[in-house]
């Protein structure tokens, strides 16, 4: 039974691990595709109106451009997002380095460091 158990902690672990490990991807990969989806969509925006997809291009990315570096000089906001984004990963390593609580009073258990070993 005591088997079952650590293959159960150590499954439970697998999982959380790559549940954050998703989830950091998904957080830094949006960081970069949204300014590549606001190009896409003003290019398509600008032929709606009329303007060839060369001509849309030539104009929506400087524009894009312009918005990025206002976001960059805003005091702070890089920080935050990368803060956040490392918070992220800090969370899920402390996550996935949990280990059962250690009952002292059986013998099976020993003291170890940050947790039980059997």
């Amino acid at each position: 039974m005591k088997k079952v158990n650590v293959a159960v902690v150590r499954l439970v672990q697998f999982v959380v691990f790559v549940v954050f490990t998703f989830i950091v991807m998904a957080y830094f990969g949006a960081i970069i595709l949204l300014p590549l989806d606001a190009v896409a969509l003003l290019i398509k925006l600008m032929g709606f109106v009329g303007l060839h997809g060369f001509i849309g291009a030539l104009l929506a990315i400087p524009a894009v451009g312009y918005l990025v570096l206002m976001a960059y000089k805003t005091p702070g906001l890089s920080k935050i997002i990368v803060e956040t984004g490392l918070d992220l990963v800090t969370t899920g390593n402390k996550t996935t380095d949990m280990r059962p609580p250690c009952d002292i009073n059986r013998p099976t258990f020993k003291q170890h460091g940050s947790g039980c070993i059997m």
